[in-house]
Parts: structure tokens; sequence; C-alpha cells
């Protein structure tokens, strides 16, 4: 289905071709004074140099053609040269009668759909995760949202650090906590226990113990060292612990993004590649790609165009150990190996923009890729504090992430309660779903890109620009058509009808915008853009309800116009808030 805009464009085009100007210039936006007309074309203007004609008699012309129009209902030249448009009541009635019965209220599918990898979690295994995971989880999870909206074929993947040196200090610490273990006795050769030796909570403490010893006592880190080569050896009982550490971890990570709604299609890590690496790192050789630099494995990665240095990309170090890059690369291979992606999609803090510049260059460089593989790198900015500072605890610590949900769901659950007798079960799950829409539309409805304060009062509040104003209005809409069943009506069979009012006309003209507003999204990859658009939403439906008496129309047609019109705009909000990864309660 086509989208608005552009029907409205291919009208206006017409009627410039039928003056004698080229169509080109027929090109719609929407209007930049709302107070004077709903769309506006700027065409003339751009027309005056080539036909060297003034831009007034230009729109004047075209004005005159659209006389007839099945479109507008308005078309006015007004000095300089603008032609001021507005729509026939008719002409968006027809149109939103069709998103009605079309899959996705029309929204365009591909005609060959795209599989993208989102790679958006890198939490580390035995550590909770903190404020810092937030966004990655929150961004990524809508984006991996919006492109299945959109049609394509796309696979979330976690990306665990689950290997290195942190998982020799683990086992290090344990072994020093409980020496006896069967896992530290080279001899035993029969099956180890299924329960791990250890909860989350020890967990937890054990690997800031153990990096803190690392770093004060060299022997102990010289002890870590050699048990993470165990480890990567594949010594058994290195191993079975290896296994215990990431099914704690791994359940405890689950229930959290749980809590956020968060979900992943693969629960990889780096250890998955361990056995890939050998391989690439000789091809890499072999190829000619990969040099010794100072001791370490290197490959160069600027280009003649750059304007800023671009180290090279570091493979191996100097004794011959992996990094991030290496375990980085790896996966890409597999992935292209397993996935074959069109694209391959990374959610990290925007200071890690160069480091994935390097590691996209080398996996081009390399030919891990195919040349007509996708490689984004999406940078977010920090989430910080009212005082302008990363986020942390009153106490000055990094706040843990079920820490800061819980502080939410209490807040939403004071205001839902607040002068007022709610059931106390009903109340709490209400208030997680309503604290869950105040963070994800929270942070959301930021540009990924930016900085943004994580202020609890004003993302909790039912008014302005949040989640829970968003919610209240899904909910409004429910109540009323609710009430409009408890009074003997019916939802039934319902049709649009033209608007009968400014504020309905405002209402229909925004829903209109969906298809538009929903492929930009993808294209560009911006949840903000959908914020954007239901806050607008929101806001009209709101002024259409305060100034029509819904519930109350005697005229059953026009009640059952409106009836139409307020399911067509509960689906296109829950549609929305859905590929952001929140739902609306059915009460608040």
């Amino acid at each position: 289905m086509k989208k608005f805009l552009d029907l409205i464009s291919e009208e206006m085009k017409q009627a410039f071709e039928a003056s004698g100007y080229d169509r080109e210039l027929g090109k719609v936006t929407l209007s930049n004074r709302p107070d004077l007309c709903e769309y506006q074309c700027n065409g003339a203007m751009a027309g005056a140099k080539l036909y060297k004609k003034a831009p007034l008699m230009i729109a004047q012309d075209v004005a005159e053609k659209c006389k007839d129009s099945k479109a507008f209902s308005s078309v006015e030249a007004v000095p300089p040269g603008f032609l001021n448009l507005k729509v026939k009541e008719s002409f968006v009635t027809d149109y939103l009668t069709k998103m009605c019965h079309e899959p996705k209220f029309g929204l365009e599918m591909p005609e060959n759909p795209s599989r993208i990898i989102v790679d958006y979690g890198g939490p580390n295994v035995a550590k909770p995760l903190h404020v810092g995971h937030l966004r990655s989880a929150v961004i990524g999870e809508s984006i991996k949202r919006i492109a299945r909206y959109a049609g394509h074929d796309v696979i979330g993947d976690i990306h665990l650090g689950d290997w290195g040196l942190q998982m020799g200090l683990i086992i290090t610490e344990l072994k020093e906590r409980q020496p006896d273990l069967l896992y530290f006795d080279d001899t035993y050769q029969g099956d180890y226990p299924k329960e791990a030796p250890f909860t989350i909570s020890e967990l937890e403490e054990i690997y800031p113990t153990a990096s803190n010893k690392s770093k004060e006592d060299p022997a102990y880190k010289e002890r870590a060292m050699e048990a993470t080569f165990k480890l990567q050896s594949g010594v058994r009982g290195y191993r079975a612990l290896w296994d215990h550490i990431i099914s704690v971890s791994v359940a405890d990570l689950k229930k959290n993004y749980q809590d956020l709604n968060v979900d992943f299609d693969l629960w990889k890590g780096e250890s998955d590649v361990h056995d890939v690496i050998p391989g690439m790192v000789d091809y890499m050789k072999k190829e000619g790609y990969a040099y010794i630099s100072d001791g370490a494995l290197v490959v160069d990665v600027k280009e003649e165009t750059d304007t800023k240095e671009i180290p090279p990309c570091m493979i191996l170090k100097s004794d011959g150990a992996s990094l991030y890059n290496t375990t980085d690369l790896a996966t890409i291979m597999e992935r292209m190996r397993e996935y074959h992606p069109d694209r391959m999609i990374y959610l990290t803090d925007k200071r890690q923009e160069l480091y994935f510049e390097q590691v996209f260059r080398c996996a081009r460089k390399t030919k891990l890729v195919e040349p007509e593989t996708d490689l984004l790198h999406i940078g977010f900015g920090t989430m910080n504090g009212k005082d302008g500072k990363p986020f942390k605890t009153r106490e000055g610590g990094v706040m843990r992430l079920e820490i800061l949900i819980k502080e939410i769901n209490d807040e939403m659950y004071r205001k839902i309660t607040d002068n007022r007798q709610v059931d106390e079960e009903e109340a709490r799950q209400t208030a997680k779903v309503v604290a869950l829409s105040a963070i994800k539309y929270g942070d959301l409805s930021n540009q990924a890109s930016k900085d943004y304060i994580f202020d609890i009062d004003k993302f909790t509040s039912f008014e302005g620009d949040t989640g829970p104003y968003i919610l209240y209005t899904i909910v409004r809409i429910k109540s009323i058509l609710n009430k409009i069943k408890e009074q003997g009506g019916t939802l039934e069979g319902a049709v649009l009808r033209q608007a009968d009012s400014d504020a309905e006309k405002a209402l229909m003209l925004e829903m209109a915008g969906f298809n538009a507003m929903m492929e930009t999204a993808y294209q560009e990859s911006a949840p903000h853009k959908i914020c954007a658009y239901i806050f607008e939403l929101a806001n009209a439906f709101n002024r259409f309800y305060h100034e029509t008496k819904i519930v109350a129309e005697e005229n059953e047609e026009k009640k059952s116009g409106w009836v139409a019109l307020l399911l067509l705009t509960r689906d296109i909000l829950e549609t929305c808030i859905d590929v952001l990864g929140f739902a609306a309660p059915e009460r608040m």
C-alpha cells in the first residue's frame, strides 16, 4: 500500500506536469505552518530559476490544475510562491479504511527480506547486570523488533563475555576457598556433580574479590593466567566448573532480561569461537593480510582517504594471546558460515566507534564477509543522573539494573495507589507494566547517540512526553470502548466516517502517516522516530477526546464511526509500543 504522502505527492506531480512543468517539482511535505494548511509544496520556488518565471505565477498555474483534485479540498498559491494544501476528508477516510483491511496497516513488505543479526547484549558472566547494560538491551531489542515488523528475518544474539582471564580468576579464587573440590583433582575420572558448588550471589562476590587480588598480587595473577590456560586447553575439571559458571550466570541473566522484556534468539559467547580462532589466524597469515609488528600480529586497515589516524587491527598480542578484536572477527566469520546474514548490527557505547571501525575494515579487507554484507555499529550515549554525570547509586557506586527496575516499580506502585483503593496484586502487576514503559520510553525517546538524563520523576509522570502518558492514552481508549459495550453497544462492524471536526481530521491524518514513519524507523534504525510519532498521535487523540462526547452520542451511525476510529488508534498505538518493547495494561 502506497504511503499517504506519496499518494498526495503524485497528485501534485500530475498538476505540475499538466501545467507544463517538471513533475518532480510536485513533492509534498508536512506543513511547517499547521495554522495555515496541512501540507505544503515548495516546487514552484525551485522551478522559478529553471523556467525563468516568478514562483508565484508557477504556483498559480499549478493551483488552477488542482480545482478538480480527488485528493485536495484546497490548493492555495501564496507569496512568494508556496502552495498551501488541505486534503479532502473523504480522501483521508478512504485511505484509513484501506489501512484497516491490510496486514500491518498496509506497510509494504520487502520482496527479498534481509537476514539481520543484532548483537546487543555483551554482558560478562558471573557479574550482575548494571545500569550500563540498559541502553544496549533496550535499544537493541527495539531495533530487532522494528526490523521484524518491517518483514525481515532477524536474529538477536547476546554475545556473552564468557572466556578469557575473568574465568581463570573465578576458578583460582574457588580453588583458594575450596581446594578439596573434585574439579581440582587431576586423577578424578568420574562424573562431576550436577549442582554448582556456588550460588549466583557467591559468584558475584567471587569475581570482584579475585580481580582485586590479581591487581595487588602478581603471583595470584600468574595462577589465574595458568587456570585460564588450563580451561582453554580443555582440562576436564576446569571445563566442568566453567559449565557451572555459565549455567548459573545465564539463569540469572535470563531472569533480569525477562524483567526488561528483552529476549535473545542466541545465547552464544566468546567461547563459541575459541576453536575457530587458530584457523582464522592461519588464513590471515597465509593470504598475506596479517604480519608481525613489535611482536604482535596485526592487519593494516588504514585507507588513503582517512583524515584521522586509524591504527592497525591487532589479531594476537606479542605473547600469542587473543583479544576482543580476535573473538569479534572470529564471530563474524562464524556468523557468515552459519547464518549468511545480509547485515550485522552492533549496539555498544559510542566510545567504541574507532574499535568497530577497525574490526569492520579488517573483516572486509580479509574477506571474512561478502562485499555486499552491511556491518553497522550503533553507538549510544551515556545514561546520566540529574547531576549530568553517569548514573550512580546514592553511595556513588554503579547501580545494579534490578535495583533500578525495583525503584521505578515501587514509584509507579505509589502513584497508582495514591489516594485510592486498589487491589494489591493488580496494582503491583500494573505498576510493573507501567514502570517498564517509563524505563524504555525514557531511553528510546532520545536519539541513541545522545547522552540523556535519567530522571525518575519525569519518566514516571502521567503527563508529557513519557511512557506512562502513552499507556494512559491507550487505557483511556479501552475504557471508552468498554463503556460503549456495557451500554449495549457493539464494536463489531464499525465503519470509519468522514471527520466532523478539525480535531477528528487531525487524528486521522496522524494515523495516515504510520507507514512512512515505520519505514523510516527501520531504514534509520531509529526507535526515537516511533516515540515521537506516538506522542503526537496520543496528543491528537486526547484533543479529539476532550472535544467530543463519544459515549453520550445518540446518532448511532456517527458513534459507530468514532468506534472505528478508536479501534484503529488503539491498534496503531499498541503496535508501536510492542516494537518499542513494552505493553499496555487493561486498566490504570
